[in-house]
């Protein structure tokens, strides 16, 4: 359910309600999660690019009855409920991101080789049965 509901909104997005955007980029969907009696669609949508990504947000949930109404108008066939949509933003790219950044900006010394002389001597195993 959660992947039908991933690529119809995709479609819904881009083809059948692409104004709602003003002209900008549509949000592409990272993830769609449903609760478990298919009332709740969590959508994560990625707003990474093309401006504030709260005051995108905030524009698509203001349009959540039309984007579901069109959603039902395409998936009217394979489901008997429209689950509720409740947009959220996924920052997991731009986290990722972030921490290649300080991750890049440590001084990790390259690890030394082991060489023979500083090995201490074996020691013989001790026996459990004689």
């Amino acid at each position: 359910m959660a992947s039908l509901l991933q690529q119809e909104l995709a479609q819904v997005m881009q083809r059948d309600l692409p104004h709602l955007f003003g002209g900008g980029l549509v949000p592409s969907i990272s993830s769609v999660k449903v609760t478990p009696d298919l009332a709740v669609a969590r959508v994560h949508l990625s707003l990474l690019i093309g401006g504030d990504a709260p005051e995108r947000l905030a524009a698509i949930k203001e349009h959540t009855k039309e984007i579901r109404f069109a959603l039902g108008k395409r998936i009217r066939a394979q489901v008997r409920v429209v689950p509720e949509l409740t947009f959220f933003h996924d920052d997991s790219a731009a986290y990722a991101a972030h921490m290649e950044q300080v991750l890049s900006k440590l001084d990790i010394p390259a690890a030394q080789p082991e060489t023979d002389d500083d090995e201490a001597p074996e020691t013989p195993r001790p026996r459990l049965f004689n």
